[in-house]
């Protein structure tokens, strides 16, 4: 059994979306980061950076004590390797997926971050912070257009760097883009978003209240930590 400490967010639904179409068994555990649930000892000891998702697996392959893993990219590769499943075994096959994995983690879902949070929750407007990062998601984009122009996934079959990505171009309404202007990605967005796995672990966000509003201490809690609020009290 795997305990996902979730909540619905393009992080989270990266992993709901591997265990489901892994067919894995997983419990999953909220954590509400908008109450600031993240930042309670019992989670920081398995998630040190105050992030989630994080897993805890109870039955690692070695069927020693339980295994946690915290970052998101990292649960995806540990899953795969657990799983034997959406990571190809050849070296040349693996690091096409592994190098669009990084990809994600260190472009895609950071700039479209940053996107997200000037455009929609920060508390006074910045014409330049929103098109800069209006415009990098654009290139980001057009990068993964790219890519697919001659393959039907990211790295030829579907695999974790696939699930990494399409949480993040779920929301590109929100981050100022158009998906007709980008034909390729725009036909890989239609084939993931059709695979069931893909609607049952979307489906789980209904059963969390996380569309509340924006308040003062949402805001605080989200986007006010500092070193200070991690100290032992």
């Amino acid at each position: 059994m795997i305990d996902l400490y979730y909540w619905p967010t393009p992080n989270g639904h990266k992993i709901t979306m591997f265990l489901e179409e892994a067919d894995l068994p997983y419990r999953l555990v909220p954590v509400d980061i908008g109450a600031g649930e993240q930042f309670r000892p019992e989670f920081l000891a398995i998630s040190p950076n105050n992030r989630m998702p994080a897993i805890v697996d109870h039955s690692p392959a070695d069927g020693r004590r339980p295994v946690s893993v915290f970052e998101s990219g990292a649960i995806l590769l540990y899953l795969a390797q657990k799983s034997e499943l959406f990571l190809p075994a050849g070296v040349g096959e693996s690091i096409e997926v592994i190098q669009w994995l990084f990809w994600q983690v260190g472009g895609l879902g950071p700039m479209a971050g940053q996107n997200h949070h000037f455009s929609r929750y920060a508390p006074e407007r910045i014409p330049y912070a929103i098109d800069r990062y209006v415009r990098e998601t654009n290139r980001l984009y057009g990068v993964l257009n790219k890519r697919l122009a001659d393959r039907e996934y990211i790295a030829g079959a579907y695999s974790i760097a696939d699930m990494a990505s399409y949480p993040w171009v779920v929301p590109h309404e929100a981050q100022g883009q158009n998906l007709a202007d980008f034909p390729h990605l725009e036909r890989w967005f239609a084939a993931v978003q059709s695979r069931p796995a893909t609607a049952r672990a979307y489906a789980l966000a209904a059963n969390f209240d996380s569309n509340q509003p924006m308040t003062e201490e949402r805001r605080k809690i989200l986007f006010g930590q500092t070193a200070a609020s991690l100290a032992p009290k």
